[in-house]
């Protein structure tokens, strides 16, 4: 059964926070995974998606950025982003002192968007990237899109994207991801909205193996 250790390292700044699952039977290869802008690395997809990793093998931070630690509840303000980033290059840091093999990078929502900015920013960070509902722009304002920094990430991707997604569409994904050089791979999940099917105490069970299986593809 995979272990779980709470993870409070405060030094240097900014900290890291969150808990790390350990495989019975490690790969050597380690995912930092961390939230959207509403939650914090309790929400169920994140707790799910790292339990699956870990049960193939990787260990698995699963951590809290910068502007949740300062903040219980609320959106991040707009000075948090570099921070943030800053943020998931201590935790690849920080887990990269408990393995030694490859290190991946992922995201749910707008951790998923810092995680992909931060590759693209210093692309020797991570190895891939785990991309858990992009949002590729506001809700009904298909004209501000997000990806700015598409065109100079290098590693491989998986996206995962609801059907339903008010943050863009399967087809409008599509075409964002031409913007970049890296190898992509786009996994709709039908039916699901942003919260790929994990709100409150509803859930896909299967889905969490379904990414697992998708990643292991994609590298």
């Amino acid at each position: 059964m995979t272990s779980i250790e709470t993870i409070s390292d405060s030094s240097p700044s900014p900290s890291v926070r969150g808990f790390l699952h350990r495989p019975v039977n490690a790969n050597g290869d380690g995912l930092v995974l961390t939230h959207g802008a509403g939650a914090n690395c309790q929400a169920p997809l994140l707790v799910a998606v790292a339990e699956a990793f870990s049960g193939a093998g990787f260990t698995v931070m699963r951590c809290d950025l910068p502007f949740r630690q300062a903040r219980p509840f609320g959106p991040p303000r707009p000075g948090d982003a570099a921070v943030d980033r800053a943020g998931l290059k201590r935790a690849v840091a920080r887990l990269g002192t408990v393995i030694s093999g490859r290190i991946f990078l992922g995201g749910q929502s707008y951790g998923g968007r810092q995680a992909s900015m931060l590759c693209a920013e210093a692309p020797d960070v991570a190895r891939g990237l785990l991309l858990l509902s992009y949002p590729l722009h506001p809700p009904g304002k298909p004209e501000q899109l997000r990806t700015q920094h598409f065109s100079k990430l290098e590693s491989p991707a998986l996206f995962v994207h609801g059907t339903r997604d008010p943050f863009g569409s399967i087809e409008e994904l599509e075409s964002a991801l031409k913007l970049i050089a890296g190898k992509t791979v786009l996994m709709p999940v039908q039916g699901a909205g942003h919260d790929l099917g994990f709100k409150g105490k509803a859930k896909r069970a299967e889905l969490p193996g379904e990414v697992v299986k998708a990643f292991q593809g994609l590298l």
